[in-house]
């Protein structure tokens, strides 16, 4: 069963220790990351980003008896286990399949994960244009016309990350 966890983003390897002393290797986790590319200094600095901030998905077959949550609570490293992850299982499930299906070859998500929408704001998560919010005029297959602002142009689908505004 998955659950939702907040981690100690200093102490995850020490929450991954605990984890295989508890359980050997037959458990999960799962963090969705971004790679984020931002100009400092006229120079590219790269950057990972985590998708849910603190938050992950673990998956073991024990973590349906709660019991086996409550022993956990003081695993160096954990927060909490969100309550109401056993009803939301069907949902949790589909999230993480769209977030895998949308990651690139070195694990990291890509544009395939964001259901765009004509005339709504956006803003740049990569790339020159870091930071500067558009709408989206028209959607093709690998295209996106934009307007910021005043200027109207075309960007590569895959050549950008971007977030809803």
């Amino acid at each position: 069963m998955w659950t939702i966890i907040k981690f100690d983003k200093k102490r995850l390897n020490s929450l991954k220790e605990d984890f295989s002393n508890k359980f050997g290797k037959d458990y999960k986790i799962y963090i969705p990351k971004l790679a984020c590319q931002r100009y400092r200094n006229n120079e590219i600095v790269k950057k990972e980003i985590n998708l849910l901030g603190d938050y992950m998905f673990c998956f073991h077959s024990s973590f349906e008896d709660i019991r086996i949550i409550n022993t956990l609570n003081n695993l160096r490293g954990l927060k909490y286990f969100l309550t109401g992850f056993k009803d939301s299982q069907k949902e949790i499930i589909n999230f993480i399949n769209k977030c895998k299906n949308s990651e690139d070859k070195d694990g990291f998500l890509s544009h395939k994960f964001y259901d765009l929408r004509l005339n709504r704001p956006y803003k740049f998560f990569s790339g020159p244009f870091t930071n500067k919010i558009f709408k989206i005029i028209e959607l093709q297959k690998n295209k996106i016309h934009i307007l910021m602002g005043n200027l109207k142009t075309t960007v590569k689908k895959e050549n950008f990350l971007i977030q809803s505004v």
